[in-house]
């Protein structure tokens, strides 16, 4: 046996113990009918670079029942739909408390939450949501920011107060029987067992779908949410419709406290215009190839932490919406006063995201101490004309990434819907972009004031793409103290005050810095590891005021171009 072998599990306890410390709240203890958790989370709240009021956490009179006393069976095979419901009724007759759900797995239609309710999972315990659609009918609700039919969340609240999930169990949304698959996401192997088990295939071959109801839903149009006017319309391709695992929807005081969500038909956890939410020590999961896969979104919703989670998820992990286009202005309610810390996110789209239906804003968040390892990019912005809405005040910092495949830091506002493409010809970045300028009105987007400090990224592919739009630049963003190990460098496309401060780049190809239609934005500090013919690239005709302040700078490591010329830099 190695020496390796042998202090390994030495090795881990200690990591662990040097960890608890580190964050006091991470193995936070529960007695019973209690939901304070041991520990304070006043460090979360230091140093705040905004106002906002202390997250008020739920409270649950010490009253327990167990699901076993009201006939589950936890054998995997026993459907326990009713015993859920007679429990969550009898807690609520009695002014509210636990429901214990002790060790087996526990088969399950939809759980439908009440107010003063915490449901504690006791370790070994698997809640497994049924395959069975038919125990999912079809609600009036909101999905990708519009107003919509869906099928009945697997966890579902509306207009509740004082709600908790707590505990070491699972909660499994049977994704698999909902979802799409795309040829190109699994292996041949896996592609070709997904096939003989059953369902459809498209017209070209190259996706499956679990039914033939489930396909027609998919040409419907406008993406994920049809374009149909009456509930009889959904119903006839209510296969498609797959809805979020957990949805949470105007309550208050909510708790997510320890327990793993996975394997979501749709996104995974989605509050929605709540307040008062507390969402940590979470593992959350979905397959990686999963459509819409999403960790949390946190949507419309007011004051929140978000703190000790571990994501691994098949789109974005941490993401924050407010609704999208019309439906969202109208609905006017921005996310905001938000905290989020100390996460882990490995596979996703996005590390930590914004948008793209963030049509009522996101204001005053702030984002630190998060490692992402692997996911397609790290800090992901996106929006694009017809939403409208204002992002400001979010403050990012002390951030670590590693192996990301596309941007460490991505800002779209010609987001299209899609994930994200590795772009490895940095001359098309500024290509198959519609320059015209277009009125400014309430559909416009702006994405302002966002600051960021402490980022560290190695062995990834590009540092950073800053990408506004020509009507509406992107305006008064911060990047300092930053170092990146990456294939390609930092670009900046219709930016206004985009300034970058104490930046090491080591960009192993092309120039590091790359300004298109930019002005009144400043670089101070900044050096490059590796030599390069050309630092820096200034392109477009509207770049002007640059202040350049680069270890080593002479106008031979400064190529113009695109209209742009020497005058655009100033002393």
């Amino acid at each position: 046996m190695s020496a390796f072998t042998r202090f390994f599990p030495i090795y881990l306890t200690l990591v662990v113990l040097i960890f608890s410390c580190e964050n006091p709240n991470q193995n936070a203890v529960y007695q019973s009918g209690s939901s304070e958790p041991a520990g304070s989370t006043d460090w979360l709240y230091a140093d705040l670079p905004f106002d906002m009021p202390r997250v008020q956490e739920p409270q649950f009179p010490d009253f327990e029942v167990k699901l076993t006393d009201f006939g589950a069976v936890g054998d995997g095979n026993t459907k326990n739909t009713k015993a859920f419901v007679d429990a969550i009724n009898k807690l609520s007759e009695q002014g509210g408390g636990t429901l214990i759900i002790p060790r087996g797995i526990w088969l399950t239609g939809p759980i439908t939450l009440k107010s003063n309710i915490r449901i504690h999972t006791e370790a070994g315990a698997l809640v497994k949501f049924s395959d069975d659609k038919d125990d999912y009918p079809l609600v009036a609700t909101s999905f990708e920011g519009l107003e919509t039919y869906r099928s009945t969340s697997p966890i579902n609240g509306l207009n509740l107060e004082n709600i908790a999930f707590t505990g070491k169990g699972i909660f499994d949304g049977s994704g698999d029987a909902w979802r799409h698959v795309k040829k190109d996401k699994m292996a041949p192997g896996s592609w070709k067992k997904l096939v003989n088990s059953g369902g459809v295939l498209s017209d070209d071959g190259r996706i499956w779908y679990p039914s033939e109801e489930y396909k027609k839903g998919d040409t419907a149009g406008n993406f994920n949410v049809p374009d149909l006017s009456t509930k009889e319309q959904f119903e006839s391709i209510k296969d498609y419709l797959r809805p979020v695992m957990v949805s949470l929807v105007k309550c208050k005081k909510v708790l997510l406290d320890g327990p793993t969500f996975q394997n979501s038909p749709a996104w995974n956890i989605h509050p929605l215009m709540c307040e008062d939410v507390i969402i940590r020590n979470l593992t959350v999961r979905n397959p990686w190839y999963s459509q819409n896969g999403d960790g949390l979104d946190l949507e419309s919703c007011k004051n929140a932490l978000i703190y000790n989670n571990t994501f691994d998820v098949g789109d974005d992990a941490i993401c924050f919406k407010s609704g999208k286009n019309e439906d969202g202005r109208k609905r006017g309610m921005p996310t905001e006063n938000v905290i989020v810390s100390h996460n882990v996110v490995y596979h996703g789209h996005g590390g930590f995201v914004v948008g793209s239906e963030m049509s009522g804003g996101v204001r005053n968040v702030k984002v630190s101490d998060c490692t992402f390892i692997g996911t397609d990019v790290g800090l992901r912005f996106k929006s694009t004309r017809g939403r409208g809405g204002v992002v400001e005040n979010i403050h990012i910092s002390n951030i670590d990434m590693i192996e990301i495949p596309t941007e460490a830091i991505r800002f779209n506002l010609f987001y299209g819907g899609n994930s994200p493409i590795l772009e490895s010809d940095q001359e098309a970045e500024t290509e198959a972009r519609d320059e015209t300028l277009v009125p400014v009105t309430e559909e416009t987007p702006s994405f302002r004031n966002i600051h960021m400090k402490n980022i560290k990224v190695s062995r990834s592919h590009t540092a950073a793409k800053f990408q506004g739009l020509p009507e509406m630049n992107l305006q008064n963003v911060t990047l300092e103290d930053a170092v990146f190990e990456t294939r390609f460098g930092i670009t900046v496309i219709d930016g206004d005050r985009i300034n970058f401060r104490d930046i090491k780049l080591e960009q192993e190809e092309g120039p590091g810095l790359t300004f298109y239609n930019t002005k009144n934005s400043s670089v101070e500090e900044m050096t490059f590891a590796n030599e390069q013919e050309n630092w820096v690239r200034v392109l477009g005709k509207l770049s002007s005021d640059l202040q350049l302040s680069i270890e080593g700078l002479s106008s031979s490591k400064v190529v113009y171009g695109q209209g742009a010329g020497e005058k655009s830099i100033i002393d």
